[in-house]
């Protein structure tokens, strides 16, 4: 680490990890105010019965704590990495979602002799105009104490029109209440990192195949941010979720596990493993 990142690492909390299942190691990388639950939790089983799933939580979501200073993206990175590792799994793929897309790009620049693939979704190399204006909206009220404002911002973002459209007044301000119960701690930190990353130089030197999933109804990270970072990548395949909100529900999700399965099952150590099974009888 350069020293600023040594110093960071020192005020750095130990994170809280979700550890489910068995098999090849998933390392998860969760969206900026999200958490393992609230991202994977409709996915979690599924993915479990095959694969170990590792899920550190960033500082101030889950079980851990904030941390005493602004987020660095690369000791966070490196903690995200550590939680893998430390459970002895050298090698892993990583599922991130929103922020957490730009958390497995670092997490693959800065470790390629551990990440063997990327799955990406509502993924972004750095915020554009209208998520760089949500981030600092969100950061502003939050740091303001704002946080009924901050809680109809994240409604807004993460949902379709349509379908905040069809719920009644009092539907929508218990979506708004339950959308501020949720928030946790860490998602002024979380927000203000989504304004400062960029990972663009990264991309090119990228070289492990990468699957980029694009919620095309997505109002918080546009899904050409999405494009974008396909065409940018060496060996990316882009899959497009048709109407999909920023936060997934439960039909989408299953097109995107689908879709995810189907990209786990042909990466270069599943069909090795595969080769490596005695035949059947």
């Amino acid at each position: 680490m350069t020293e600023k990142h040594t110093a960071a690492a020192a005020a750095f909390p130990s994170l809280d990890v979700h550890v489910h299942g068995s098999g090849p190691a998933l390392l998860l990388a969760h969206g900026a105010g999200g958490g393992i639950e609230a991202n994977f939790g409709q996915v979690l089983d599924d993915l479990a019965s095959d694969h170990t799933l590792i899920g550190p939580h960033y500082p101030g979501a889950g079980g851990s704590p904030r941390a005493a200073g602004p987020l660095d993206l690369d000791v966070l990175v490196d903690a995200v990495v550590e939680a893998a590792v430390s459970r002895g799994h050298e090698r892993f793929t990583v599922l991130g979602e929103s922020l957490g897309t730009v958390v497995a790009l670092r997490a693959a620049a800065r470790h390629p002799e551990r990440v063997t693939g990327l799955v990406l979704t509502a993924g972004f190399a750095v915020a554009d105009p209208l998520l760089e204006f949500a981030a600092a909206l969100v950061t502003r009220l939050g740091r303001d104490g704002e946080w009924d404002a901050v809680a109809r911002v994240a409604t807004h973002s993460a949902l379709l029109a349509e379908d905040i459209g069809e719920l009644t007044a009092e539907a929508l301000e218990d979506t708004v209440a339950a959308a501020r119960e949720a928030m946790p701690p860490g998602m002024v930190d979380h927000f203000d990192l989504v304004r400062r990353v960029d990972v663009r130089a990264d991309l090119a030197g990228i070289r492990v195949p990468a699957l980029v999933a694009v919620p095309t109804g997505d109002r918080l990270v546009l899904p050409d941010s999405s494009r974008r970072l396909a065409a940018a990548l060496p060996d990316a395949a882009l899959v497009e979720i048709p109407g999909g909100a920023h936060v997934l529900g439960e039909q989408d999700r299953k097109v995107w596990l689908g879709h995810v399965r189907e990209f786990l099952a042909g990466l270069p150590e599943a069909a090795g493993r595969a080769a490596q099974q005695p035949p059947q009888l």
